[in-house]
């Protein structure tokens, strides 16, 4: 089932109207069994892969918290075994069987291929991400075990997010489970607006710049000018942005119909004016998540018990740049099992590390000037790291990124004129929305009446666009993460 789908708008508006008339206990078994039922239009077959992780973490986050000091390591093991075996077997096997073979085969060792085949249960790495990091909270003292299985359940399996997030924490869910807020139609209406301008995102931006982005990536790329794949980073890193955060919003729209409040996971990501802000604005869910339980950790630092923020502490030491590489080259990987998505981890390492290097002499320089020169330098190689996400091959991202090195690339165009036209438009549209909710709105709230005629008018027109291109054969891209 997904998210643009008619089914999904059924099923949603069903459980929010049986969710505010059930009383405590059965609101909870509704909230449980609607997130199977919607796990389950995937795969029924899936369900119980996502119910070993949901037992295995209430159980041992119990044990841990009644158990001695001495013993609550072992313990946590156990779940890491279980989540990160799990991901690794259906993630991971084909890709470090074939890469283990074609490594002996080089040695001239002569094995016959294995023949695999696995299928990626939907969500997997986003739901073991979320079992981690509460038993891992339970591990540190920073949450109580939750007694209640299904309260529990509930939290791992809640509908909205179990598929692509965004990668919540359970002090963020658990009690706005236990403690429901009284009914009010502001949720109805804020969730409402929430997912009518996440499909919106999906609907009519990003479906309709991945017709372009196809069209561009089966172009031969000897024939692709060095313009051409400029032009093919930034509408991929459009679609991406488009699709992704058109996700989060309707997940956070559908869950505030349940009167339920996630964190925001998007925060105009392009107009960051350093690789360190971009991962204080992209999927902020994740980077926090990889700053807390894989970064920090590894750089032997303390952990803070809070979930937001992003990828925001910079350590400086030799020993933090080694960890740097090996988190992002991990965090490459967690997208997906390809060497092409490694090589995007490391490329965000260098970038930051070079970023970390000059960042002592823009102090000297205004703060509008910094910002502009940061904007103007970081975005543009920001999309260019979206090349390997998209490209056909490994030697195609590289042989494309060779291309906007080599002048003699710039002298011809090989797509069609309004391509280009089309991604400046969508570039400046960008910076317009941004200037537009971050700048002017704030400056109308005193003057209601203005804000509100904006409001409809805008509302208006999302609707429309919505309603003529809705369709559900394309799924969100962050599906196959």
């Amino acid at each position: 089932m997904i998210f643009n789908s008619l089914t999904y708008i059924l099923l949603l508006f069903l459980v929010v109207a049986l969710y505010w008339s059930l009383p405590y206990k059965a609101r909870l078994i509704l909230i449980f069994i609607s997130s199977l039922v919607f796990y389950g239009f995937w795969k029924i077959s899936f369900i119980p892969i996502l119910l070993i992780s949901v037992i295995v973490d209430w159980w041992v986050a119990q044990k841990i918290y009644k158990c001695q000091k001495k013993h609550r390591f072992s313990l946590l093991l156990i779940s890491l075994t279980t989540n990160l075996g799990l991901l690794v077997y259906f993630k991971y096997l084909i890709f470090f069987a074939n890469n283990a073979l074609g490594f002996a085969n080089l040695l001239g060792a002569e094995i016959d291929p294995i023949a695999l085949k696995i299928i990626l249960p939907l969500g997997i790495s986003f739901y073991t991400f979320q079992t981690i990091s509460y038993t891992v909270d339970v591990y540190r003292g920073f949450i109580k075990p939750e007694k209640d299985f299904i309260l529990f359940a509930c939290y791992v399996t809640f509908f909205p997010q179990l598929v692509a997030g965004p990668i919540l924490r359970a002090k963020e869910v658990i009690p706005q489970f236990v403690n429901r807020s009284s009914f009010s139609l502001d949720h109805l209406m804020i969730g409402l607006r929430f997912i009518l301008f996440g499909l919106f995102l999906k609907v009519v931006l990003a479906d309709n710049i991945s017709i372009l982005v196809d069209r561009g990536f089966i172009i031969n790329v000897a024939d692709l000018s060095a313009i051409d794949v400029w032009t093919l980073a930034f509408l991929f890193g459009f679609q991406i942005y488009f699709d992704f955060s058109g996700y989060s919003y309707i997940a956070i729209g559908s869950a505030r119909m349940m009167g339920i409040v996630f964190p925001n996971n998007f925060n105009f990501p392009y107009i960051s004016s350093s690789p360190k802000e971009f991962w204080q604005r992209w999927h902020i869910s994740l980077s926090s998540w990889i700053r807390d339980y894989l970064y920090l950790p590894l750089n032997k630092k303390k952990v803070e018990n809070r979930s937001v923020g992003g990828f925001k502490k910079s350590l400086k030491s030799s020993g933090s740049n080694k960890s740097l590489f090996i988190t992002w080259g991990i965090m490459g990987l967690w997208h997906g099992a390809n060497w092409t998505f490694v090589i995007w981890g490391i490329y965000h390492a260098i970038l930051i590390s070079i970023y970390r290097f000059i960042e002592p002499s823009k102090r000297n320089l205004s703060h509008r000037l910094r910002s502009f020169l940061g904007i103007i330098i970081t975005i543009p190689l920001i999309m260019l790291s979206w090349i390997p996400f998209r490209a056909n091959s490994l030697s195609d991202s590289i042989e494309m990124w060779l291309k906007v090195i080599n002048p003699f690339a710039y002298l011809w165009l090989g797509m069609r004129e309004n391509v280009y036209l089309i991604t400046f438009l969508i570039l400046l549209n960008f910076y317009l929305v941004y200037l537009f909710k971050e700048k002017i709105i704030p400056k109308l709230n005193s003057k209601k009446l203005i804000t509100i005629s904006l409001d409809i008018v805008l509302i208006t027109i999302i609707f429309s666009t919505v309603v003529i291109f809705f369709r559900s054969i394309n799924q969100f891209i962050y599906f196959q993460f």
